[in-house]
């Protein structure tokens, strides 16, 4: 099991910037895939929708079509640490954000516990 720590959330205004990391103990794998997802207020947990991606091997990135412009994400493999800078946010992008790592064929998949980004307008 892979463990993920999420932080660096809270509270911004509309507009504004924040910078979420996500620490993992993955070191051994020879590729996965690391993401964001968001689960908004008053979303269950199996609508959780995801943000952006990267692949471990070769970088390549995926992001949901209502962040692209926004939000950047990168994977420091040196530091072994996922990070997401959200820029111009809108209260729209409220929600608890979670990091997951998953190995291409499912075999394994671990969550983080989630960290709240809160919007004000």
């Amino acid at each position: 099991q892979v463990q993920l720590v999420e932080s660096g959330g809270g509270l911004v205004q509309a507009g504004g910037s924040l910078r979420l990391s996500c620490a993992t103990s993955a070191r051994t794998f020879s590729n996965y895939e690391m993401g964001w997802y968001r689960q908004p207020p008053g979303k269950d947990r199996e609508e959780r929708e995801l943000v952006a991606s990267i692949m471990g091997r070769g970088g390549g990135t995926g992001y949901a079509d209502s962040v692209k412009g926004r939000f950047t994400v990168n994977l420091d493999t040196a530091e072994n640490a996922l990070y997401l800078q959200m820029n111009n946010l809108p209260p729209e992008d409220a929600a608890i954000y979670y990091c997951r790592f998953r190995t291409p064929t499912a075999q394994v998949v671990s969550w983080g516990r989630g960290n709240q980004v809160v919007v004000s307008s």
